[in-house]
């Protein structure tokens, strides 16, 4: 039991990892972001394929973006409430993700 429960685990752990190494996530999304979002699928808030499909086409999206990383909050999602700076993202890095994930929208 203990073994099989082990491996489920790792395999879960496994299967992040690659979605988030896969799309090139910037460092800073792997050790903040990556504990409740991943690129393709919702964890505990939504994927930032949907983020970035959210605000396609808008001039303004990675500043959006960045200022809700910020400010935290649910952004019409329903999923929750996203703490400011989520785990500790400074300005900077909320920049780094908003451009990374607009740019998952091209």
């Amino acid at each position: 039991m203990k073994n099989a429960l082990g491996i489920l685990v790792a395999t879960a752990g496994l299967t992040l990892a690659g979605s988030v190494l896969a799309a090139g996530l910037p460092s800073v999304g792997q050790h903040e972001c990556a504990a409740c979002h991943a690129v393709d699928h919702k964890v505990v808030g939504p994927a930032f394929k949907d983020v970035a499909a959210k605000y396609k086409g808008k001039k303004d999206a990675v500043a959006t973006i960045a200022a809700h990383v910020e400010s935290g909050g649910s952004f019409g999602w329903k999923l929750g409430v996203m703490p400011p700076r989520g785990l500790g993202a400074s300005n900077a890095d909320a920049d780094v993700m908003a451009k990374f994930i607009v740019g998952l929208s091209k």
